[in-house]
């Protein structure tokens, strides 16, 4: 079994995390004090993956239930502030939201406070194991879809680091690696927080995994010159269609995959599926800081002052995915349909 570096601790009732944003110059480990502190980590991408940033989500709430003393009354209504505050945080992926409302109920229901705490730490804590697992299944499954000597492109970051384990994009080549398998990544830099680069050639490298960089605009050529036999990517929110949010930049793979006549997947738990939504429209889409794309780590790359649109998802529609591999198995040609078969989830209305 792999040894994967724990982007988020939780022992002895410290909360602790990796700060991504230091990576791959610097392992810096950050104590959570309070909700502020955790809210500004997860907004600065300090934490980060839209399953981490759920299960990060549940140890805060864990934390500040233990750190508050009230009333039951007063205390219930502060923790589902709290909830609130948490949720509010980063608007695209669906992860975080999930896992509330697993908690929530556990924080409403409540007799005591001690009940309520206790109850809430040992759900978070079976989150994180859950986790863990969801995303090597999620490995298996994908893995069954290549062969050896494949090589297969990914953007941004959907590794270990972005999960309580393996990842979800990233699975298949943690598997492959145990079992002695050889593939190839070719990894995006993933432009404009460079995720990419930083965060997954770091993982895989870290790994013993054979990895390649690439600039996002060298796709087209990469896929040609280097014969890429497959596009995975993770994913933040999947509407009941299938339609799927993930990092920019996603869905121009998903176009140049069907130009080459290669598979594009998606690999992502169930806890990604949004079946609220009736499409992709209907995702709300977060706009960062200009200053992510007219710096690079500080640098001024661009001049004052000039206009920036700096969406941080894009939205491909299903008709563009040739699977969505998630724990259960992979969704073929994905839509309500196929989706609803393999979940057994029922779509609203």
């Amino acid at each position: 079994m792999t040894t994967f570096v724990q982007s988020i601790r939780y022992e002895d009732r410290v909360l602790t995390i990796l700060d991504q944003t230091r990576l791959p110059q610097e392992e810096h480990y950050e104590v959570i004090a309070d909700l502020a502190q955790a809210v500004e980590a997860i907004k600065q991408l300090r934490v980060r993956g839209a399953p981490a940033i759920s299960l990060f989500g549940g140890f805060v709430l864990v934390q500040e239930a233990y750190r508050f003393e009230a009333a039951l009354p007063v205390y219930k209504q502060a923790l589902l502030e709290t909830s609130a505050t948490l949720l509010a945080t980063r608007p695209t992926a669906v992860n975080l939201r999930n896992v509330l409302n697993q908690l929530n109920p556990i924080i409403q229901d409540g007799t005591s406070v001690e009940e309520i705490r206790e109850r809430l730490e040992k759900r978070t804590v079976a989150l994180y194991d859950q986790d863990a697992q969801t995303s090597r299944q999620i490995g298996i499954h994908a893995l069954e879809l290549f062969q050896s000597g494949d090589r297969i492109l990914t953007i941004c970051n959907a590794g270990s680091i972005a999960t309580a384990a393996y990842g979800t994009a990233l699975a298949p080549f943690y598997i492959a690696k145990e079992r002695g398998i050889e593939l190839s990544v070719f990894a995006s830099e993933t432009r404009s927080l460079l995720q990419g680069a930083r965060l997954t050639t770091w993982e895989l490298q870290r790994a013993g995994i054979d990895v390649t960089l690439i600039t996002d605009n060298m796709v087209a050529h990469t896929l040609k010159e280097k014969q890429i036999d497959a596009i995975i990517v993770g994913a933040d929110r999947i509407t009941r269609n299938g339609d799927t949010a993930n990092k920019i930049g996603t869905f121009q793979l998903a176009l140049l995959a069907q130009a080459f006549g290669i598979p594009f997947y998606v690999a992502a738990p169930l806890s990604t599926f949004d079946f609220s939504l009736v499409s992709g429209d209907a995702i709300e889409i977060e706009e960062r800081d200009p200053q992510e794309v007219t710096t690079v780590q500080g640098i001024a790359t661009a001049p004052e002052g000039v206009a920036v649109f700096n969406p941080a998802f894009d939205v491909t529609p299903h008709t563009f995915i040739t699977g969505i591999i998630t724990e259960l198995g992979v969704i073929t040609q994905p839509n309500e349909e196929t989706i609803e078969q393999l979940t057994g989830l029922q779509p609203l209305g």
